[in-house]
């Protein structure tokens, strides 16, 4: 049987199943801690959440300590991902350029269907929160997100010319939205009529798709003979992996190592802006005045990730007429108007229009990922985006530390802060691609982190 070099249906598959189970284990987390905090059920009608507004109304104090329990719960998530998901991301990533693609795609998926039914069980037996750190941790040791997300972008790179790879990159970026889209969108209803227990298990039937996708119909991108593949072995195998990451920088001149450094400050800078004040919208949205249920919850989430549909459409039009680095700073005004807005968002209606200003805030993501393509060896893409994934990595993991902890340490005063400091980080990956901008790579040095058309 012939395979495919698709990809794409990897990505569709485990962006609909795991940002679904993402909004849903936010929603499980908060309602047990509510039940706990407050000794009494959480109960919600068609038009809002149980969510109290009266400031002087004991339980209004209760609500809030909530939401910091939540906020400091969902930070303790994220650290218990990092270590194991940074360690294999960078493994799997090098060992990708010398012996393929495929096992950076089956283990974050095998990991996720784990945890999926690991979820189904806690919230079937009424199993302590606690034990969701379990599955989370193990999830990372098989890679999660960053790895299979970094494998997948890195399997474009494989099959793609130079001049194909900004929009095969959007185009896997407007998947992810697409499906999560989905997946959010469809969680809320789903949550409403079944409970945990049915949107858990079809989540888990989803993964498992994925998995026999990627074993029996996907093809390999990087061709590796079988001699090749015992020349190495035990900790030489090793040490050749992690070779290939430091190979990006000893094989380059100074200013091709000086702009590859910036473009990942400034790509690991963004994402901390964007994973930081995006990851908040859901416990927002939660608390008063807002007071949004499942349903409402799933229309936003799914609003905002129509963002990579939106920021696809703009990479399509706005590569045939402007440089790859105004793309991105436009992307970054988009968000930043976002964040700008939600500080004031205190209705429905302009909780949506957040999502409308940011229509195009998601670009800078595969242009930023596609310069950095453009200036490496076919050779070292896998040891490329092993590093631009584990700093997406460290960009969530760190943004959690530091949102959830501002964030609970700020709703009573200004709740609105967060999304203000997001908005101010972005300052910093401005700054660089300005200089960039005006730093231009000359002669035979020219990689055209750029732009491909100047170099003479």
């Amino acid at each position: 049987m012939k395979r495919l070099l698709l990809v794409e249906p990897v990505v569709a598959l485990y962006s609909l199943a795991n940002l679904a189970v993402s909004v849903l284990i936010q929603q499980y987390i908060y309602r047990r801690i509510w039940e706990r905090e407050t000794n009494s059920s959480y109960i919600d009608n068609e038009n809002s959440s149980h969510c109290y507004q009266n400031h002087s109304d004991p339980v209004y104090m209760k609500q809030q300590v909530v939401q910091g329990l939540s906020s400091h719960f969902f930070m303790y998530i994220n650290l218990a991902q990092f270590v194991p998901g940074l360690i294999v991301t960078f493994i799997l990533g090098a060992y990708s350029d010398r012996y393929g693609r495929r096992l950076t795609l089956l283990l974050p998926s095998i990991g996720s269907l784990f945890a999926s039914l690991a979820f189904l069980a806690v919230a079937y037996f009424s199993w302590s929160i606690y034990v969701i750190f379990i599955p989370v941790t193990l999830n990372a040791c098989f890679g999660s997100f960053t790895t299979l997300f970094g494998g997948a972008f890195a399997y474009i790179a494989d099959i793609s010319s130079s001049k194909q790879k900004n929009m095969r990159m959007a185009l896997l970026d407007m998947i992810v939205g697409v499906m999560g889209g989905i997946g959010v969108l469809s969680s809320g209803y789903f949550l409403r009529a079944e409970g945990f227990n049915w949107p858990f298990l079809t989540v888990s039937l989803i993964n498992f798709a994925n998995i026999v996708y990627i074993i029996f119909f996907l093809e390999e991108s990087v061709q590796v003979s079988r001699n090749e593949q015992d020349q190495i072995s035990g900790y030489g195998n090793i040490r050749e992996i992690l070779s290939g990451i430091l190979i990006i920088y000893t094989s380059s001149d100074f200013r091709k190592r000086v702009q590859i450094g910036m473009l990942l400050l400034a790509f690991s800078t963004f994402a901390l802006a964007e994973f930081g004040g995006s990851g908040l919208f859901i416990l927002y949205e939660l608390n008063t005045p807002l007071c949004w249920n499942e349903i409402l919850i799933g229309y936003g989430s799914a609003a905002g990730l129509v963002t990579f549909l939106t920021s696809f459409l703009g990479v399509t039009m706005f590569s045939h007429y402007l440089r790859d680095i105004f793309i991105v700073l436009i992307g970054m005004l988009s968000f930043v108007g976002g964040m700008v807005m939600a500080i004031f968002a205190t209705t429905t209606l302009l909780m949506f229009l957040v999502r409308l200003v940011s229509l195009l805030a998601t670009m800078p993501f595969p242009v930023l990922r596609s310069m950095m393509s453009k200036s490496v060896l076919p050779k070292d893409q896998g040891a490329l985006f092993a590093c631009v994934a584990c700093l997406e990595n460290l960009s969530g993991t760190f943004s959690s530390i530091i949102f959830n902890s501002i964030y609970a340490a700020t709703v009573e005063q200004f709740t609105g802060f967060s999304f203000l400091l997001a908005a101010c980080l972005c300052l910093i990956p401005v700054c660089i691609l300005c200089f960039l901008l005006w730093w231009k790579p000359q002669g035979e040095d020219c990689a055209r982190l750029v732009t491909n058309e100047d170099c003479s």
